[in-house]
């Protein structure tokens, strides 16, 4: 397959995976449900921390969250204690409601002087998305009294992929005009952002001669959007919607 036959795949696949229709089975559907920008990107952040396993159980975990915030997630942020979650039996794989708390805390303490766009700004030394990560890292964390919980939030300068952080920057930058992603923060460029790169878009990656490098992680990561680049430089990230449609819905 030339480079120009595999654009053109990816391109159909993109659009035929990009609709609204795909919500229906997606974690995504949960901040759709939300209208408040604010609202959005808290519940958005915490389904996108818990993002691991099937696509069934992070939506039933994020289901919890939402009725443990009880539908006001900007409301019960500001107000939360650490007595409010006292009986709470949260758990999703190995994120629990101590560090529930610690998320919530740290969230509080955003909202009470910015908000979580702020928190994605360009790092002074290392540029696009990496920078922004690794700003965000160290502001969310910056009062943290568990350091179990910072293992929840992926570092780039270790060479994590990152793989849910850069899903949910995709959520909150991407375009919404296909009814998927929200194109609630304009601070950042599409043309930054990173496909959250997992096992299964890894694997189609290689398949489709994308990716030569056998680790799943940030060097990976960088190899992949080199390519994706090349197919849409502003907009790289719609091949995520390829490369995990022809797996998930496939069996590519």
């Amino acid at each position: 397959m030339t480079d120009q036959d595999l654009k053109e795949f990816l391109d159909f696949k993109a659009e035929q995976y990009e609709n609204s229709a795909f919500i229906q089975s997606d974690p995504i559907q949960l901040p759709h449900r939300f209208e408040r920008k604010e609202d959005i990107e808290i519940v958005a952040f915490l389904i996108s921390t818990i993002a691991w396993g099937t696509r069934k159980g992070i939506i039933s975990s994020g289901e919890k969250l939402i009725d443990i915030m009880e539908n006001e997630p900007l409301n019960f942020v500001r107000d939360f204690s650490l007595k409010t979650l006292k009986n709470s039996t949260f758990v999703h794989r190995t994120f629990n409601v101590d560090d529930l708390n610690q998320f919530f805390l740290s969230l509080q303490r955003i909202y009470k002087n910015s908000n979580l766009e702020e928190c994605f700004s360009s790092h002074p030394e290392i540029q696009g998305v990496k920078g922004r990560i690794a700003t965000f890292r160290s502001v969310f964390f910056q009062s943290n009294d568990l350091q179990r919980s910072m293992k929840h939030v992926s570092d780039p300068l270790r060479n994590s992929a990152c793989k849910r952080i850069n899903m949910y920057l995709r959520w909150m930058v991407r375009d919404s005009a296909k009814g998927v992603d929200f194109g609630i923060w304009k601070s950042i460029p599409t043309s930054e952002l990173y496909l959250p790169l997992d096992v299964h878009t890894s694997r189609n990656a290689r398949e489709l001669g994308l990716l030569t490098r056998k680790q799943d992680d940030w060097k990976a990561l960088d190899e992949l959007m080199h390519r994706l680049r090349a197919f849409d430089a502003a907009d790289p990230v719609k091949y995520d919607f390829a490369l995990f449609g022809i797996g998930a819905f496939e069996k590519f």
